[in-house]
């Protein structure tokens, strides 16, 4: 990896929740191989840290989060080099939506085809008022190819979801709210990262066992039928009935004060 590759990404931290930021404003923050390969490279590099309990992803500046894939390079690539190109969203962001952490996307401005997509393979979403959201790739006579097309019906339903990829149609943020796009629309009084990090604070400061199996087992239901999912929620609840967290938990309620959880 490059000193060039590595400044298309940085990471931050805010204790325990680490922000990654896709810093090519110059190019609406749109994805060149580099930067997706950097941003594989970050999501192994906080998989590995046991201290991350949350990931913010955003886009640097303020008029776009991701505007989807680099254009003037997809210009240039060849046919196989599109097909791998397609290969590495798969592999260098599957990390987004299947860490032990949640993920976060917080969209500071527009994210189109591969950006909304980008925000699509996150946990949760947050927007600023003024962002926009589209999947315009059948006006450039392909179909969304990092995922667009499997994870929107499963968040907004087909109808919904076969709406926004046919027509290709943007849409703001009091409509994406609407339609479940985004858990959380903020408006310009207040930064976006800094309601983002007030949103995150019961996951920050809660209990790190039982974040974890919270947020398999939900993801979990999206994959499994009903009588398995059970069965897995139950696998979680045992990891938490042996933590010495939950004996914690239940002390601090009957002392009145707050847990001090140590992800035991």
């Amino acid at each position: 990896m490059t000193d060039g590759a590595r400044e298309l990404v940085r990471v931050e931290r805010r204790g325990a929740i680490a922000v990654v930021t896709i810093d090519r404003p110059e190019r609406m923050n749109a994805l060149s191989r580099a930067t997706v390969e950097r941003l594989g490279a970050i999501g192994r590099e906080l998989q590995s840290d046991p201290s991350v309990r949350a990931c913010v992803l955003t886009g640097a500046g303020d008029k776009a989060f991701c505007a989807g894939a680099d254009l003037k390079e997809r210009e240039a690539m060849t046919r196989e080099q599109v097909r791998e190109m397609l290969g590495l969203y798969q592999s260098e962001l599957a990390w987004l939506s299947a860490s032990d952490f949640p993920t976060i996307a917080a969209i500071n401005g527009v994210a189109l085809g591969g950006g909304l997509e980008l925000a699509l393979t996150c946990d949760l979403r947050c927007m600023s008022e003024h962002a926009t959201l589209g999947l315009p790739e059948t006006s450039l006579a392909i179909v969304p190819g990092a995922g667009g097309t499997q994870r929107l019906p499963r968040l907004i339903g087909e109808a919904r979801a076969l709406d926004l990829v046919l027509t290709g149609r943007r849409v703001d943020a009091e409509e994406a709210l609407n339609l479940g796009l985004v858990n959380l629309v903020v408006r310009h009084r207040e930064p976006l990262l800094d309601a983002a990090f007030k949103w995150l604070l019961p996951i920050a400061d809660g209990a790190p066992i039982a974040q974890r199996a919270a947020l398999a087992a939900v993801r979990a239901a999206t994959r499994l039928p009903l009588d398995q999912g059970l069965a897995f929620e139950r696998d979680q609840y045992e990891r938490c009935l042996q933590s010495t967290d939950r004996e914690e938990a239940l002390a601090a309620f009957q002392e009145k004060r707050k847990p001090q959880f140590r992800g035991q």
